[in-house]
């Protein structure tokens, strides 16, 4: 039977801000995301019997839960509303996004699997039951339906999609530290009041890094603080010349330097290696 192959893409937060904590305990937050060339890559095809095989491949696949992870949470979902009832699917995810790194690996499977059964396998389903799905899934899922820059506005889980390109030179560095996602926002108690929203139609690559440079995660203290090697990483970015800012995504570990450009991004990746030659490193340019 044919098999398909369909790339899963990292995202990353250029900033962070936690607004308030909500009623049913995840936060409100206000966060600018782009998308790079870093991707895991899916392999789906039909297979006959009764139940579905889910295997994961790659640099990182070691310790995910082969019940639990997001892939087999989409076909859960799409099963409770009689999706592929009696078909059977061998899935195997080649996992080049570290996990517990803030790049959002995870997520963007589960997003990039129930995009490919609804645009390749004609699933249909109404915007309401996709909203629903993703949200079963992971509160960030939605983020991950449509590649492109986005801006989580923290006002009722509003998702504005950005049309222009940032195509901003970035070095993402990896500690080797899995971050708790709910161990980090439960830890936090730094919350941001919300500004006024920066006008993101104007396509001016220095109005973007002059904002960018103003803004933080609010997450990376805590980060920081538990892992110190964190920190570490991101004074080396900061301190080489042509590094616009650097600063954790998501509840990290991993660090991004924002770079003048690419060619500044790979020399420093090499100082990287140099000093951490453990650390797993990618240059790229965001969307």
């Amino acid at each position: 039977m044919k098999k398909f192959k369909i790339k899963s893409f990292c995202k990353i937060n250029l900033s962070l801000r936690v607004l308030k904590k909500l009623n049913n305990g995840y936060h409100s937050i206000k966060s600018l995301i782009t998308f790079c060339n870093l991707h895991d890559t899916i392999s789906i095809r039909k297979i006959q019997g009764t139940k579905d095989y889910i295997s994961f491949s790659g640099k990182f696949k070691k310790g995910i839960n082969k019940k639990t992870n997001t892939v087999a949470k989409v076909l859960f979902q799409l099963r409770k509303r009689n999706f592929f009832t009696k078909q059977m699917f061998k899935i195997n995810i080649k996992k080049n996004i570290p996990q517990g790194s803030g790049l959002g690996g995870g997520s963007g499977n589960a997003a990039s699997l129930l995009n490919f059964f609804i645009n390749r396998m004609n699933v249909k389903l109404t915007n309401n039951q996709i909203k629903n799905i993703s949200n079963q899934i992971g509160s960030d899922v939605p983020v991950y339906l449509k590649k492109k820059n986005t801006l989580l506005t923290g006002k009722n889980d509003a998702i504005l999609r950005l049309n222009q390109s940032f195509k901003l030179s970035v070095l993402i560095v990896y500690p080797n530290v899995i971050c708790s996602t709910q161990k980090i926002y439960k830890k936090n108690k730094v919350f941001t009041p919300s500004k006024p929203q920066f006008s993101f139609g104007k396509k001016n690559k220095k109005q973007l890094i002059l904002y960018l440079k103003n803004e933080k995660n609010d997450l990376e203290k805590i980060v920081v603080k538990l892992y110190s090697k964190v920190g570490q990483v991101i004074d080396v970015l900061k301190s080489q010349k042509g590094c616009y800012f650097s600063r954790i995504t998501g509840s990290g570990s991993a660090c991004i330097g924002v770079f003048s450009d690419m060619r500044t991004a790979i020399l420093t990746q090499k100082l990287i290696k140099l000093k951490f030659p453990k650390y797993w490193s990618h240059v790229s340019k965001t969307m």
